[in-house]
């Protein structure tokens, strides 16, 4: 690298866009608040819209991002346990479920109780609320006297502040305690905003000393003391609140509603360990990261984007994720259609970047936004969205046949599709556009939306509005769907002809109007506000393919430009090439790979019959996965594989995140050629010799469950017996 390349990638602008918010994961921020005992180790127990997020020993210390967070309200920042004023050390720690966390401690050595001389078992569960059941056991060759002591202590944040800075609320925070010791009560008021911890205990405390309940013991030798806490939470009329879990039933889990769901879905079995267990993987953690809502009458189920701060209803990721599992059956995608249809945009609301026919963003409920301070009740700030929503319905109709359903959605399809026209162009030139009018609102709006996920090749920031390529794929290939939907159940050949017409000239003006001959050509990023060309080449490419507006003989350039070094590090498809000057390796969208945009990179290169590239991303990703525990994170990081030998993990990544689990599924689609027609289930299998054989049994589509075979090229789809 010369030396004025260095200064060129040192001299990347601020952030041009004051008062717009920012998408990314504020890493310094984030560093700054996370302590060493939380960051190592830590372990999240979550179900629904709830996850409490520990150290190793079960222990939340004050001041750090953990805590126990409910529907975007911290109701707990304080939860440390000890004994004879010490914390205790770990033996060992683990997630039996997603819901579900077991520590195993001892005592280190203290001047009145010699080091491992007792065993101290904490078990938590989530559900309606947090459960957890303490247990001391006396190891020791004499009767101990024992003080335990937990401290419980609730700023009441919101979830916007955690990773930032929180507000000191304690002049609003009230406490109270049942005189008995049963229980401790914190809460909080302020302007109409309410919220309260109450944490209830059996057998009661000695006495309640603060925020902390302290049990005074008398353990003879081989004695044990347990203690069984319940924090209830509450449910808002949209939520439908998890099943109730107590730690003492953990033996009898089986039982449990989320894993019966899980246990229904489609099985797979591959002769690659790595390629099963990353499909395992993702089952678990798709259960995990399911929120159930209640739209009118209506309870859907829905994929959240991921932990822990996506915990929600999300447009752009929800809609992604749905469309990664439709292989494994349609609830999911039903559940996101119907949901997201019900928030669809109604008016011009400039404080939320709401209009007609627009899908949201981001749903929050915390006390910032119920109180008017941030836009997200909901938040309609993204530009993809609104076509996403229309693919997903074209895909979950092609899966499931189901005419009655994209009918009942005919409004709402109308609706999407003039708001593409008339208020996502904003200038009439046939691109969609983004640029915020909220002060809160977020600067880029496309999928790299962090204030400099969207830049020039040398560098430079682009001015608004933007109109990123990958966002017009979408709307091309929303608009040839939804023709398939005006020529089957819409029962419209008026619109079909029409959307038809639209998409074929917005092809072709895209294809002359984004198209850089240099560097052996290659698709802008996007279109500027003055309509200068975004010169940075970056994986958005690879969603063009996924679309289906790259011309066919342009195809081959297109995958041999995203896997080259430039592009392609070895586990997957940068954001950003190397070449680029603004390239950074753990940018966030400036370098980093993200595995369901290279998802979508495969889909679009099996789509164009380049399966052997596709092959290559495939096995890159999932080799990755093999470093993670068989799961892949928001991104990683962009360095070479030969270079470092293992994907290095970008510090702040959300894991799970749910598009990114969600890949292996993808993946194995455009293995197997797996496609949805005329009623049945088709493949056309391209199988890597790593792979070996794949079956997948019951795979729900149509109304029944279908088995499928395959080893290299050849291979049977069936009815499942």
């Amino acid at each position: 690298m010369t030396t004025q390349t260095a200064e060129k990638r040192r001299a990347t602008p601020a952030n041009p866009y004051p008062g717009a918010a920012d998408e990314t994961n504020l890493l310094e921020s984030e560093l700054r608040a996370l302590p060493p005992e939380l960051g190592c180790g830590a372990l999240a127990v979550l179900d629904g819209r709830t996850f409490m997020y520990s150290d190793a020993v079960g222990d939340v210390p004050k001041g750090s991002v953990g805590g126990l967070v409910h529907a975007d309200t911290r109701y707990l920042d304080e939860w440390v346990l000890t004994v004879n004023g010490a914390r205790l050390l770990e033996l060992r720690s683990g997630l039996g479920e997603h819901f579900q966390a077991t520590f195993y401690l001892t005592n280190p050595d203290l001047p009145d109780l010699p080091a491992n001389a007792i065993g101290v078992r904490r078990r938590r569960v989530v559900g309606r609320g947090i459960g957890e059941r303490i247990e001391v056991t006396n190891y020791a060759d004499r009767t101990l006297r024992l003080r335990v002591r937990l401290t419980a202590g609730s700023d009441f944040a919101d979830l916007f502040e955690i990773k930032h800075r929180v507000q000191d609320r304690s002049d609003k925070i009230s406490r109270d305690h049942a005189p008995d010791g049963s229980r401790l009560s914190l809460v909080y008021r302020n302007d109409g905003f309410e919220a309260s911890t109450e944490v209830r205990a059996a057998p009661p405390a000695t006495v309640i000393d603060g925020n902390a309940l302290v049990w005074d013991l008398e353990l003879s030798v081989g004695d044990r003391w347990q203690c069984d806490l319940q924090l209830p939470l509450p449910t808002a009329d949209t939520e439908i609140a998890p099943p109730q879990r107590r730690p003492d039933h953990v033996a009898h889990m089986s039982l449990d509603p989320v894993i019966e769901w899980r246990t229904s879905l489609a099985r797979f079995e591959s002769d690659s360990h790595e390629f099963e267990q990353s499909l395992n993987r993702t089952v678990c953690d798709l259960a995990a990261l399911r929120i159930m809502m209640r739209v009118g009458t209506e309870d859907v189920m829905l994929p959240a984007a991921g932990l822990p701060w996506f915990l929600t209803l999300f447009g752009r990721d929800t809609l992604i994720t749905a469309y990664q599992t439709l292989c494994m059956g349609p609830a999911l995608a039903e559940g996101a259609l119907i949901a997201l249809a019900a928030y669809q945009g109604t008016e011009c609301n400039d404080f939320r970047d709401e209009e007609p026919g627009k899908i949201l963003h981001e749903v929050r409920t915390g006390e910032l936004t119920q109180l008017g301070l941030r836009p997200h009740n909901p938040y309609y700030g993204t530009a993809d969205a609104t076509p996403l929503w229309l693919i997903l319905l074209s895909e979950y109709w092609r899966w499931t046949d189901d005419d009655d359903l994209v009918r009942t959605f005919r409004d709402n399809v109308m609706a999407a599709l003039n708001w593409i026209d008339q208020y996502g162009d904003r200038d009439g030139d046939g691109y969609v556009e983004y640029q915020t009018r909220s002060p809160e609102g977020l600067g880029n709006q496309c999928w790299r939306d962090s204030w400099d996920g969207v830049l020039y090749s040398d560098g430079g920031m682009p001015p608004l509005p933007i109109a990123t390529c990958e966002i017009q794929g979408y709307v091309y290939d929303a608009k040839m769907r939804v023709a398939d939907l005006a020529d089957g159940p819409l029962r419209d050949p008026a619109l079909a002809a029409r959307l038809r017409d639209e998409a074929a000239r917005l092809k072709a003006r895209f294809n002359t109007d984004f198209w850089i001959d240099a560097r052996g050509g290659y698709y802008a990023l996007g279109l500027d506000g003055d309509k200068r060309p975004i010169d940075s080449m970056t994986s958005d490419m690879g969603h063009l393919l996924w679309s289906g507006i790259v011309p066919d003989d342009r195809a081959g350039t297109i995958v041999g430009q995203l896997m080259s070094d430039q592009l392609f590090s070895g586990w997957g498809v940068r954001t950003l090439a190397t070449t680029d000057i603004p390239y950074n390796p753990i940018g966030y969208h400036r370098g980093t790979v993200w595995p369901h945009d290279n998802s979508l990179i495969v889909a679009g290169m099996a789509r164009y019959g380049y399966r052997d590239e596709a092959n290559r991303l495939s096995m890159g990703l999932t080799d990755a996965a093999s470093f993670s525990e068989h799961r892949l994170p928001e991104a990683f990081a962009g360095y070479p594989r030969g270079e470092t030998g293992f994907p290095v993990e970008y510090p702040t990544a959300c894991n799970p995140q749910a598009w990114a689990a969600c890949t292996p599924l993808l993946i194995k689609r455009a293995m197997l050629g797996l496609e949805p027609h005329a009623g049945r289930l088709t493949i056309d299998p391209d199988l890597p010799e790593a792979v070996g054989r794949v079956k997948v049994a019951g795979i729900k589509a149509f109304g029944t469950r279908w088995d499928i075979e395959a080893i290299g090229r050849r291979g049977y789809v069936r009815l499942a017996r």
